[in-house]
């Protein structure tokens, strides 16, 4: 297969040839700003244009409901400020309200659906942004000025919220509560109440009094319906041999109807998987930018954690953008090792082997994820 260059799609009755333009992510290697990186905390174009109007609740689960009068409550406290000096002096007095909210519930029962309505209904400045994104962002940025730029936010929002490691719970401990001294509001999603967050991936009982101070940030609401981790993992469809990838190439991005050239990514596995050491996770969004679709080759499983979670920020960022993926080598559930999917991150694994799945069941059926 031809690495990079361009394929020109034709048929018999194409008029208007395309150009199907081929890259590497492995050959990728972004430079971005302190702006662009907070220019890139809003949700994905997933969901792009949700409302609290759009979330269908479940009648069968009061809580769905529950959570969207909550959070649309929530939303207008952001718009109108407390009083303050002699209105709030002669206003009635107020019981002291939490920085934020917690959505808790398993996965599939419209969390991020919610924390995105609340983001957009919400007026700006605002983050919204998975919890490895703002991890990362501090990474990138350092701690002093990631609490300089969005304390001046009356919004964040963080998706996904997981504690993997005693590091990341003393950092967004300290991050939640200078933002929330600052004035900032929080909301988070999360399938782990955040007095359970980090058990099973570390000794949580030495980090207690911090995670207790992140609980201490929140109102938790309760959304209840059915979790799709009891139902087991997507069955992904069976991958390609690496004859066939040229031609499924030029089926999937070069069809006719399809608007305007195209432009694909094409790595071996192993190579990008290497590359991404190299590429700050924070960056990754950059790093598949003007990308269509990508193409795989040799796909393997990967035995080694830190290699793992790092691919998971990438799976994340793909699914954020729907880009759908073709791919040789072993299946998506073969992914991680049996250790990784039964450790303590297996709610990281779990969500990327289903959004991989989803892309890659896209690309080779094309249906929509």
């Amino acid at each position: 297969m031809c690495a990079t260059g361009a394929f020109l799609l034709t048929s018999e009755n194409d008029r208007n040839p395309s150009l199907l333009q081929l890259e590497q992510l492995a050959a990728r290697t972004p430079a971005v700003t302190v702006d662009e990186l907070l220019k890139g905390f809003y949700p994905s174009p997933r969901f792009g244009s949700v409302s609290f109007a759009s979330y269908r609740p479940d009648p069968a689960q009061p809580s769905q409901a529950a959570a969207v009068r909550a959070l649309e409550h929530f939303s207008e406290s952001i718009r109108t400020p407390e009083p303050t000096g002699l209105r709030k002096f002669f206003g009635a007095k107020k019981p002291p309200s939490r920085a934020g909210f917690y959505l808790d519930g398993g996965f599939g029962v419209g969390k991020t659906h919610l924390l995105a309505s609340l983001w957009h209904a919400a007026p700006g400045p605002k983050a919204f942004g998975t919890f490895v994104e703002y991890t990362n962002l501090v990474g990138a940025l350092s701690f002093r000025k990631t609490v300089e730029a969005l304390s001046a936010y009356k919004l964040v929002c963080i998706d996904e919220f997981e504690l993997d490691d005693p590091g990341d719970t003393v950092l967004m401990s300290r991050l939640m509560r200078e933002l929330a001294d600052a004035g900032v509001k929080l909301a988070a999603t999360s399938n782990t109440l955040p007095g359970s967050l980090g058990e099973g991936r570390f000794a949580a009982v030495d980090f207690q009094r911090e995670i207790q101070v992140l609980a201490d940030q929140f109102e938790v609401v309760r959304i209840d319906g059915d979790d799709y981790r009891h139902r087991g993992l997507p069955t992904p469809p069976s991958p390609l041999a690496n004859s066939d990838l040229d031609r499924a190439m030029k089926k999937e991005f070069g069809s006719s109807g399809d608007s305007g050239d195209k432009t694909v990514a094409v790595d071996d596995f192993g190579t990008l998987i290497d590359h991404l050491a190299g590429v700050h996770p924070s960056r990754y969004r950059q790093l598949i930018k003007g990308i269509d679709g990508v193409v795989w080759r040799n796909v393997h499983t990967i035995t080694e954690q830190s290699v793992a979670l790092r691919f998971v920020v990438l799976a994340d960022r793909l699914y954020d953008s729907d880009i759908p993926i073709l791919a040789s080598g072993v299946p998506f559930d073969a992914l991680f090792t049996p250790e990784m999917m039964a450790g303590g991150y297996l709610k990281k694994y779990y969500r990327a082997v289903s959004r991989l799945t989803a892309l890659v069941r896209e690309g080779q059926n094309h249906e929509p994820s």
